[in-house]
C-alpha cells in the first residue's frame, strides 16, 4: 500500500506542480515539446517506483522515418505509461474523461492527443477524420484496438475506428503485445503492485493501397500478431469476428 500511495503522490506532483509550469512554457516557447519529454520522465519515474521492470523486445521493428499507428493489446492502466516511454515520441487517442482531469486535460489536448467520446458515433467518427490528417502530416499514434482494459487479461475483440484510421492515412500499424501489466494493476483496483512486464514489437502491417473492405484482413493480422506475444493465460477464449 505504502508503494502505491508514493506513486501517485509522485504522478499528482508531476501533474499539478510541474504541470501548470510546463504549460506556461508551452505557450511562451510555442512548443510542447518540453512538456512531452518531463511528461515521459514522469512516467519512467511513476514505473520505476511501482517495481515495474520492462522488458523489450523487437525494438528495431519500428518503422523510421513514416508515421504509423501503434497498436498494443490492452490490459491496465500500466499499458499507456509502459508502452509510450518505450517508444518515439507519439499522439494518443484517449477516451474524453482523461481530458477532464485539470492540467492534464489542458496538457494533453496543446501535445495534439485525440479524445474519444465512445457514447457518441458521431464524435467517434469525428476523432478518427482528426487523426487521419494528423497521421498524413506525419505524426505516429498509440491507439489500443480493444477500446478499454480487458477485465479478465485476456484479449478482447477489436474495435473498427483505429483500423479505419489507419487505413484512410495509408499508415503502417506496428502491433505490439503487452504481457504481465494485469497483475501490476488490474482494472477496477487501485492499487499497484510489482512485476514483470514483457513487451514484444512485431513486424509493421502495411495499408498504403488497401481499401476499408480490407479493414478484417488487416486486424486479423495485427490480432494473430499480438496474440503470438501474449501467455497461455492472457490469449482469446473465442475468435475476434472482426
Amino acid at each position: 500500500m505504502l508503494r502505491t500511495i508514493a506513486v501517485y503522490i509522485v504522478v499528482a506532483v508531476f501533474i499539478l506542480i510541474l504541470g501548470p509550469l510546463l504549460l506556461l512554457w508551452s505557450v511562451i516557447s510555442g512548443s510542447t515539446d518540453v512538456l512531452y519529454s518531463v511528461g515521459i520522465f514522469g512516467a519512467k519515474t511513476a514505473l520505476f517506483m511501482a517495481g515495474v521492470r520492462i522488458s523489450v523486445t523487437g525494438r528495431e521493428k519500428i518503422p523510421a522515418g513514416k508515421a504509423v499507428v501503434f497498436m498494443p493489446n490492452h490490459q491496465s492502466n500500466c499499458d499507456p505509461p509502459a508502452v509510450a516511454v518505450i517508444l518515439p515520441p507519439v499522439l494518443v487517442m484517449a477516451k474524453k474523461e482523461f481530458f477532464r482531469v485539470p492540467v492534464l486535460g489542458k496538457g494533453m489536448r496543446m501535445r495534439g492527443f485525440i479524445p474519444v467520446d465512445r457514447t457518441n458515433r458521431e464524435r467517434a467518427f469525428d476523432a478518427v477524420d482528426q487523426a487521419v490528417e494528423t497521421l498524413k502530416a506525419g505524426h505516429s499514434f498509440l491507439a489500443f484496438p480493444e477500446g478499454t482494459r480487458s477485465k479478465t487479461g485476456r484479449l478482447q475483440a477489436f474495435k473498427k475506428g483505429v483500423f479505419v484510421m489507419a487505413i484512410k492515412a495509408g499508415a503502417p500499424i506496428v502491433p505490439i503485445s503487452v504481457s504481465g501489466t494485469r497483475k501490476v494493476m488490474r482494472k477496477g483496483d487501485f492499487r499497484i503492485h510489482p512485476g514483470a512486464v514483457r513487451i514484444t514489437i512485431h513486424d509493421a502491417v502495411p495499408t498504403a493501397g488497401c481499401g476499408i473492405t480490407e479493414r478484417a484482413r488487416i486486424a486479423g493480422q495485427v490480432r494473430q500478431a499480438i496474440m503470438t506475444g501474449l501467455s497461455a493465460e492472457e490469449q482469446p477464449i473465442e475468435p475476434d469476428a472482426s
